[in-house]
């Protein structure tokens, strides 16, 4: 199984075995059906992963899960390019289209590899990107190829986030530390959350 596959495969499985239950229910988000065309589209085009309903409320949320080993990281992470992609029209990666409403982030209690016994998340958060987007707009929030392995805060209220490289080549993408964002600008930049704070 491909790489792309086998990352797709496990993240369909949190999605629906842990994250639907465990942080999706609690907020009466139920998921909205859509055509699978439909759906592919607005993956590729708008990194929206799923679509949710709570009463009137639409939510457009993107996804992204990893294992038990990244549990120390106070971090979600935004694709930010594709250089080596042979097709020029990808080389800007999801950062560049992005248009959720949300970023849902889960560590898992388990490795890939046993993501079938997986019970909890021992971290999650729903990061509102509508205030991500305007922190970023305004260069509150800033990308700098610096080297750096964490992002920091930097002038009293500014969050410098570095590029980071794929050891594979494949892709490269940023970190914005969860509990920097709640202590510049409130709790209310995440809409919940576990174990982050």
């Amino acid at each position: 199984m491909s790489k792309y596959k086998s990352d797709r495969a496990f993240t369909n499985y949190v999605h629906k075995k842990l994250a639907i239950p465990l942080i999706y229910k609690p907020l009466n988000w139920s998921e909205v059906q859509l055509r699978k065309d439909y759906a592919k589209y607005i993956d590729m085009m708008d990194g929206i992963d799923y679509v949710f309903r709570n009463n009137d409320a639409i939510m457009s949320v993107q996804e992204r899960f990893r294992e038990k080993q990244y549990e120390n990281f106070s971090d979600f992470t935004i694709r930010y390019r594709r250089d080596e992609n042979k097709i020029e029209e990808r080389h800007e990666s999801e950062y560049y289209k992005m248009k959720a409403h949300y970023f849902t982030y889960g560590i898992i209690d388990r490795s890939k590899d046993d993501v079938n016994n997986a019970s909890s998340f021992i971290k999650y958060a729903i990061i509102d990107l509508k205030k991500v987007y305007e922190k970023l707009d305004s260069g509150a929030i800033f990308i700098s190829d610096n080297n750096k392995n964490r992002c920091e805060i930097v002038d009293t209220n500014r969050i410098e986030c570095p590029v980071k490289y794929n050891s594979d080549g494949s892709s490269s993408f940023f970190p914005i530390d969860i509990s920097y964002l709640v202590k510049l600008w409130g709790k209310d930049m995440l809409v919940a959350q576990k174990g982050f704070l």
